[in-house]
């Protein structure tokens, strides 16, 4: 049959339309591609026929592009295509007029968070017709809701007469996209007139019509054995904004009755349990990555994962393991984790000890039966491509004692050639690494029931990106080329860190990645997308540009975004300041400096620190003259002197003006909060003006436009792979464009009242909340709600009167009703989710919370070498028998309108 496609798009001079096909033969899972050009007369209105055999293709996907030169120039939103089914067997021709699709305002309402966790949509392709003329009516409805379906009606007897009980249901057949056919031969009027409905199968007739005026068709031109397909504007309806409420609580931290002394997979379904219960709508976790890169408790930190794709070993549900059949191996485990799950905190290093010992007892007895089994053979052939490097690197990290794979003897970088060995079971290398196959099938097995799980229970499952990776970790060794080594990650100093932070991760070599279209974060996002239907992009700011510090220095605060316009000699002079490149980008150490850091040890540091070079002024000697060289004199050194020390040093080290640039020695930048440093100090009063022109336009203006057009190269490929609901953490140094970008991409920004993006006040307004945003009290790196109340009198005394309107002096603890009408406050915010952590909700009931606040908090950013293992002193299943708490939460979600 023909099909002719018929768009209207206005191009400019060399522009041309293209046509790119996804064809789903009838039978068959593997789609066939075409790319077909369009034609136009005026530049306006294109066309283009092509034929399709109605009898092998079941029906067909496509989207429009735009080339120029053979170039790509623009593309239609990829998330949801058009889609053509070829229901009407005795047709020829299929006449198809299309309307360009822009990512839409709402496209959170095609996420599958939304689509099927919310109002649980079921795709059906629509039923077959044999009408000798066919208009067949498509319309984009996103503000469904849980059992409402769309209908027409309109002025024609076989369009009901706009009688509502004569309405004609239509099928949703993609997602947000409803269909109907029509028999064109029966109208009594060549021009029809009609409206879309809402109606639920479950609330009988009560009508919720479209806005706006009657849509109006013209079928004069229909012809026998033709079918004319209209694709209509999308169709608006008086429905209120989804918005929803959430929990957020990193798995290790959930305590049951059952588990190893740490969270697993099994409590957390039981998390989803309560968050149902309590008519939540969103649950969040951290990253559940393996972490395994020194087997110490270093290992805690869930944000240094050693690959994108494997699960932890430690959150394997135990108890949905076969049975151990030694009865004296059996009890000897059972008596450890009733050990373990006695204590307070986490002992993470008996715990995976614990954990791997016990799969590795499973192993022996159940691997080889599970391993010929028609699932996991599925699960290997899909997962091969990350689980082969993965398991081999494991392997050759127990081999070597060490996950620093540049100290390896051999295998310093995955080896393509050895993949086929790796692969066949009959190799002995198979035999090396099939204990870490059996365990990461374990692992997704259980984290997709899970996400199965929370699907059922109508409850979203909120994953977490990590910004970085381990340099040590997997991804680097088997891909290094995606990866700056001679760089680590970090960020610019804030709330949380006077010296800005360091995290060590490598930093992308993002010119490599763009070169594949991203296919590395596709890779990630899509295999996020089998347990996760939202995620949180972890410091989007990345995206844009990156805190990169010399692999040389320990502080954030030798540290420059990447990539970033650094300033030339010629630009920073015509400012007016004179740069003196040595003094500015050396560091500045001179008599008082030592004397004002050092104190009594000022003479010590002189000798054994310091090389004089001319009237009052030093410089490092050539073995302390770096901050990891300093690291590592005073390795083993915790004194409180030898502390003091080592710090003054690193200062010393941070004390210059300007930052040469990483890869154009002849561009500069200046040093973050330099305004703080003895550099600035020196300079004279109008030399400091001068240079705070230069910083302000430097870090507020230079760089915006070139950040967004980086985080544009970006973020559009990766964010439109999947359709998880995509949320970005945009807190920090957040330059003009990063608004910009979030909403042009449709990203959720996260919101804190006591963290406000606007400089010129305290505290946020959470009326002035944007809806496309996630509100919150605090975050695994904040204080909690509790904790914060009690850490500055006077902010909290500021945030009593003039936030909540309370007179008289603020209560100390913070007493159980006044966090109930904080939460309150928050969950009235118009923000589309208000997602609290498992310790905020606690803190309305002082019945139930833990009597110390402070054994609440999860990380402290300012500490590097934080030890991750707070958990909940309740058991999720208490939890779920608390019915007063349980109706306290309730209440306030269903009270604020979140469902």
């Amino acid at each position: 049959m023909k099909v002719q496609f018929n768009i209207e798009y206005r191009t400019s001079f060399g522009e041309e339309l293209q046509i790119n096909i996804s064809l789903h033969k009838v039978g068959e899972d593997d789609l066939e591609k075409q790319i077909i050009n369009m034609f136009t007369d005026d530049g306006l209105m294109w066309s283009r026929e092509s034929s399709f055999s109605s009898e092998l293709i079941h029906y067909i996907d496509y989207t429009y592009s735009v080339r120029k030169n053979g170039k790509l120039v623009r593309t239609e939103w990829p998330v949801v295509s058009h889609r053509l089914e070829f229901e009407n067997k005795s047709a020829t021709d299929y006449i198809l007029k299309d309307n360009w699709i822009d990512s839409p305002v709402d496209s959170y309402l095609y996420s599958s968070a939304y689509t099927d966790c919310v109002v649980d949509q079921h795709i059906n392709l629509c039923e077959s017709v044999n009408y000798n003329k066919t208009l067949c009516i498509k319309v984009r409805a996103t503000q469904l809701r849980k059992g409402d379906y769309l209908a027409i009606v309109g002025d024609d007897k076989s369009l009901g007469g706009w009688n509502i009980n004569h309405s004609i249901r239509m099928t949703e057949h993609n997602y947000n996209e409803w269909i109907v056919s029509l028999d064109a031969g029966i109208f009594l009027r060549p021009i029809i007139e009609f409206k879309f409905v809402v109606l639920n199968q479950n609330d009988g007739i009560n009508p919720i019509w479209e806005y706006g005026f009657n849509n109006v068709l013209d079928i004069l031109d229909i012809k026998p054995k033709m079918v004319e397909v209209v694709e209509m504007q999308p169709a608006k309806f008086p429905i209120s904004k989804w918005k929803s409420a959430g929990t957020v609580v990193p798995v290790f931290s959930i305590r049951s009755k059952n588990s190893f002394g740490i969270g697993d997979f099994g409590d957390l379904k039981k998390m989803v349990d309560w968050v149902a219960l309590t008519h939540q709508r969103v649950l969040q976790i951290l990253p559940v990555n393996d972490t395994n890169n020194t087997g110490t408790w270093l290992d805690s930190y869930p944000y240094s994962c050693i690959s994108i794709f494997a699960l932890h070993p430690q959150y394997v549900d135990l108890g949905a393991l076969p049975k151990i059949k030694d009865e004296a191996k059996r009890n000897e485990l059972e008596q450890l984790r009733n050990e373990l799950n006695a204590l307070s905190q986490i002992d993470y290093e008996r715990v995976n000890e614990s954990k791997n010992e016990y799969l590795k007892v499973i192993f022996e007895q159940e691997g080889k039966s599970v391993m010929n089994a028609d699932r996991y053979k599925l699960f290997f052939e899909e997962s091969k491509g990350w689980l082969v490097p993965y398991a081999q690197y494991r392997y050759l990290c127990e081999l070597y004692k060490t996950s620093d794979f540049t100290k390896w003897p051999d295998h310093n970088i995955f080896d393509e050639k050895e993949r086929e060995s790796l692969e066949s079971p009959r190799s002995k290398k198979y035999k090396e690494v099939e204990f870490y196959y059996f365990v990461q099938y374990i692992l997704n097995c259980q984290m997709k029931r899970v996400h199965e799980y929370a699907r059922a229970k109508g409850v979203i499952l909120k994953g977490d990106i990590p910004i970085g990776v381990s340099r040590n970790g997997c991804d680097v060794w088997a891909e290094p080329r995606y990866f700056n080594v001679n760089g680590q990650a970090g960020a610019p100093p804030d709330s949380f860190s006077t010296n800005g932070q360091n995290w060590g991760f490598p930093t992308y070599n993002w010119d490599e990645m763009l070169k594949d279209d991203c296919q590395w974060w596709i890779r990630r996002f899509s295999n996020m997308a089998r347990f996760f239907d939202a995620y949180r992009i972890d410091h989007i700011l990345g995206f844009f540009r990156i805190w990169e510090i010399p692999a040389d220095a320990v502080h954030g605060l030798l540290g420059h975004f990447s990539p970033a316009l650094g300033l030339t000699r010629d630009e920073i002079e015509a400012y007016g300041l004179h740069f003196q490149e040595r003094l500015f980008t050396e560091p500045f150490i001179a008599d008082w400096i030592v004397n004002k850091i050092f104190g009594k040890h000022a003479d010590e540091v002189i000798t054994k620190y310091l090389m004089h070079t001319h009237d009052d002024m030093y410089k490092m000697r050539p073995e302390y003259d770096t901050q990891r060289k300093v690291e590592a004199a005073f390795d083993g050194k915790t004194s409180d002197d030898d502390i003091w020390i080592r710090d003054g040093l690193y200062a010393l080290i941070s004390n210059v003006l300007f930052l040469r640039d990483h890869k154009d020695p002849n561009k500069f930048h200046p040093r973050i909060s330099v305004q703080y440093a003895f550099i600035y100090q020196a300079l004279y009063d109008s030399d400091k003006s001068i240079f705070d022109k230069i910083y302000n336009d430097y870090f507020y203006r230079r760089n915006n436009q070139f950040w967004y057009k980086e985080a544009m190269k970006k973020l559009p490929i990766i964010i439109q792979s999947t359709r998880m609901l995509v949320c970005g953490e945009d807190l920090g140094m957040v330059p003009d464009c990063v608004p910009w970008v979030m909403n042009e991409l449709r990203i959720l920004s996260l919101e804190l009242q006591s963290m406000p993006k606007d400089p010129h006040v305290h505290f946020g307004h959470l009326s002035g909340n944007p809806y496309r945003s996630v509100c919150t009290i605090s975050s695994h790196d904040t204080a909690t709600l509790r904790q914060w109340w009690d850490e500055d009198k006077k902010r909290t005394q500021d945030y009593y009167s003039t936030m909540l309107y309370r007179g008289g002096e603020a209560p100390h603890p913070l007493p159980g009703w006044l966090a109930k009408d904080i939460i309150a406050r928050n969950l009235l915010s118009p923000s589309m989710l208000c997602i609290l952590t498992i310790q905020d909700w606690l803190a309305i009931d002082e019945k139930i919370r833990l009597a110390d606040p402070n054994a609440e908090r999860i990380n402290v950013p300012a500490n590097p070498h934080n030890y991750w293992r707070y958990r909940a002193h309740l058991n999720i299943e208490d939890l779920i028998e608390n019915k007063d708490f349980n109706e306290s939460v309730t209440e306030l979600v269903l009270q604020s309108g979140r469902k």
